[in-house]
């Protein structure tokens, strides 16, 4: 049975508030507060339980443990990265200055030999075994280098406390010889008998359409679909020490996993993947309806990438409706498996990138920065500074405070000992104010951005006035 999202709705009572008000402030607030139709909508549907980002670090270069649900990703790679065996190397320069700019984990591209040898992206694999140091596919290295290079860039990220995520395609397989094959009276490449690593051949018995049945849940792309409900196949992928993930995990040390095209096979098997590997796991479930999302994800035992989340923001910032962000979102329903994203590999939609990271990196989920995003796409010192206030700032559960079609207010409400903040994103033209209600009576607040340059003392009843520059946006947070 599919849980709706328990939403609590308190209009405020302006009329005690203003009572409570300086004479000469009434009746600007007045103004305002009759203007705006002040409406809090408190967030408490994962049980009111406090949602924080871990340990709460005071300097720029803090190093942040990741946790599902907590700290930052970067995903470490984009579509068609330099060929030639050197993005490893690229990677390994980078981690230090990730780690020391608070970004907690890196998510890695499918790391094993694919069809398509030094040419492929990796998601078409053909031995999970060959991480560059067999020659196979017309080359020895992966398009990302050589097994070498990727211990060393998995080493120097745990030297820097940072976690190392590996993409996981199993739904399918490439690069297979042509097999006469009983089950569909046709020759099919599906003989993976001949892997350089000599470890998880394959043959058509371990492809649908077999002994099994016809299909799983969904085929891609022509590619053989691998059968997961077939005991060599379990045996190989997560049961056996030495098969892919605990080979993965204990020997190349990954610590985690984002599985690729989980609508192709059944939740059950991440539920039993991660129930005897272990480590941290996020299904790419490339679907925008949130109980899919969040039924996938109990299911399965897993974190899920928040496309509901995406696609909310896309039409928000990109179609000039803040209010959608009022609805509902999968790191709104479970926050500790939601993994919020502005743009990756694959889709790349938001045009107003900035307000949206200001978004996910002031909210509830696990949020992911994109590489090219961060390294040449926008201003890495933004990104570098929501970082920051994500991961000293961002806890407690979230209070929408107002929204309309430009302007957007959220409060997060602090949890043991953090104050929490107050996020006020802009996406008009013009300078725009507001009067909030925060958590905070007779405080000094700042703009921890920079963005404004007002430090508003709140009264005594917790109100106080903010502003927001013509499409940004800004983070309060007590003066301290």
């Amino acid at each position: 049975m599919k849980k709706p999202i328990p939403k609590i709705y308190s209009f405020l009572a302006l009329t005690a508030f203003l009572c409570s008000c300086s004479q000469n402030e009434t009746n600007e607030i007045d103004a305002k507060a009759e203007s705006q139709q002040f409406k809090i909508i408190n967030v408490t549907n994962h049980d009111g339980k406090p949602f924080s980002t871990g340990d709460s670090k005071t300097t720029r270069t803090g190093k942040y443990v990741d946790n599902p649900g907590g700290g930052v990703m970067m995903q470490a790679f984009y579509w068609d990265v330099p060929a030639g065996g050197t993005w490893w190397d690229t990677v390994n320069s980078k981690v230090t200055a990730w780690s020391n700019a608070g970004i907690g984990s890196i998510w890695l591209p499918p790391a094993s030999k694919a069809q398509n040898g030094a040419f492929s992206m990796g998601y078409d694999p053909t031995d999970y075994f060959d991480f560059g140091d067999f020659n196979q596919n017309g080359t020895t290295e992966t398009r990302f280098g050589s097994k070498t290079e990727l211990v060393s860039l998995i080493t120097k990220a745990h030297t820097e406390n940072m976690k190392v995520y590996a993409d996981i395609v199993i739904n399918h397989n490439s690069g297979g010889q042509s097999e006469a094959n009983p089950f569909t009276g046709t020759n099919t490449w599906t003989n993976f008998n001949g892997v350089a690593s000599g470890k998880f051949k394959r043959s058509y018995n371990d492809f649908y359409k077999n002994s099994y049945g016809n299909n799983d849940e969904g085929a891609f792309g022509g590619f053989p679909d691998l059968c997961h409900a077939s005991p060599y196949v379990q045996d190989w992928l997560w049961l056996r020490a030495d098969g892919v993930g605990k080979y993965y995990k204990n020997t190349m040390k990954f610590d985690g996993w984002r599985f690729d095209y989980v609508k192709g096979f059944g939740s059950w098997v991440v539920r039993d993947w991660n129930a005897n590997v272990g480590g941290f796991s996020v299904g790419e479930l490339w679907d925008s309806n949130v109980n899919t999302l969040n039924d996938w994800a109990n299911n399965a035992n897993s974190s899920v990438f928040d496309f509901a989340c995406y696609y909310k923001m896309n039409d928000a910032f990109d179609g000039n409706n803040l209010a959608l962000l009022n609805d509902d979102m999968m790191w709104k329903r479970n926050p500790y498996k939601a993994v919020t994203f502005v743009s990756n590999h694959d889709t790349d939609e938001i045009s107003n990138k900035l307000l949206a990271y200001s978004y996910i990196l002031t909210h509830e989920g696990y949020p992911t920065i994109f590489y090219r995003d961060y390294e040449e796409w926008l201003d890495k010192s933004k990104l570098n500074n929501l970082i920051w206030i994500h991961n000293n700032k961002a806890t407690g559960n979230t209070s929408i405070l107002y929204s309309d079609n430009d302007e957007y207010i959220a409060r997060r409400n602090g949890y043991n000992g953090n104050p929490g903040l107050v996020v006020y994103i802009n996406n008009s033209t013009t300078w725009q104010e507001r009067w909030i209600q925060t958590n905070w009576a007779n405080t000094q607040i700042k703009d921890f951005t920079g963005n404004s340059s007002w430090y508003p003392t709140t009264q005594g009843d917790q109100w106080v006035k903010i502003q927001c520059p013509p499409k940004g946006y800004t983070v309060w947070s007590i003066n301290q």
